[in-house]
């Protein structure tokens, strides 16, 4: 067993499941695990949307690349009393995104399409769309291979910023007596120093989840204990089992 047990802050909700892996790591490993997000999600006002002169009934078609997309912007369609046509057609970056549509759709009647969690497969399948005019319904982040994948492509589309991501008041928590932080955004990282603006690694272990993070916490300077996914340890939960295994 660990001689000392590890406290580690993972940056995300606490887990909603009963059979959370993290739970177990717990157990198995003598780890100390709590979770706390370091980002929220805030939506945006109908008076901003109206200020940036978007006209959403004169859009045809929607980009949804995430569950939040999908929340807000049906969340502003009731705000303004917007009856959201059928026959607007959705464009999902994953079946999870298309089958969360079903809380405001009558998804068997609608036309919905979907890729495998690839921007580029979905750029595709939008390209034969061309006469639509989309709407790209996003967070005041995004990721530029997006805008820059959407610019290439030639499709008629707007961004639309309908929620924004903001950092959490982490001022309750004392950072420094955790062993371990585990970010899974670059919007993480940025929430660490905006509320921590002394804050120094030193002894501190971090871990990563995707590349953008990781090249982002390289930029600010970090040093990476645990990069995930790999092939070899696709969750971060896996990735954490192994580095604590080989410490035992």
């Amino acid at each position: 067993m660990v001689k000392k047990k590890q406290k580690i802050l993972i940056s995300q909700p606490v887990p909603t499941g009963l059979h959370s892996p993290f739970h177990d790591l717990e157990d198995k490993l003598n780890l100390k695990i709590s979770f706390h997000p370091f980002v929220n999600i805030e939506g945006e006002t109908v008076k901003n949307i109206r200020l940036k002169k978007i006209n959403i009934p004169s859009y045809t078609a929607l980009i949804l690349t995430s569950r939040n997309a999908v929340n807000h912007y049906f969340r502003i369609c009731d705000e303004m009393r917007i009856m959201v046509p059928n026959s607007m057609k959705y464009f999902c970056i994953s079946e999870a995104v298309s089958y969360y549509l079903q809380k405001y759709i009558a998804y068997r009647k609608r036309k919905i399409y979907s890729s495998n969690n690839d921007f580029g497969e979905l750029v595709e399948i939008m390209k034969k769309h061309e006469d639509d005019k989309f709407l790209l319904v996003s967070s005041n982040f995004i990721k530029e291979d997006i805008i820059t994948q959407l610019d290439a492509s030639e499709i008629k589309y707007t961004r639309g910023t309908f929620f924004k991501t903001v950092s959490s008041d982490l001022s309750k928590l004392k950072i420094s007596k955790f062993n371990f932080l585990v970010f899974y955004t670059p919007r993480d990282i940025d929430s660490l120093y905006e509320n921590f603006p002394e804050f120094e690694q030193n002894e501190m272990q971090i871990a990563v989840f995707g590349k953008t993070t990781y090249e982002y916490a390289i930029q600010k300077g970090l040093h990476i204990a645990i990069k995930a996914p790999s092939p070899e340890y696709p969750s971060m939960s896996m990735a954490l089992h192994a580095y604590f295994t080989k410490k035992v």
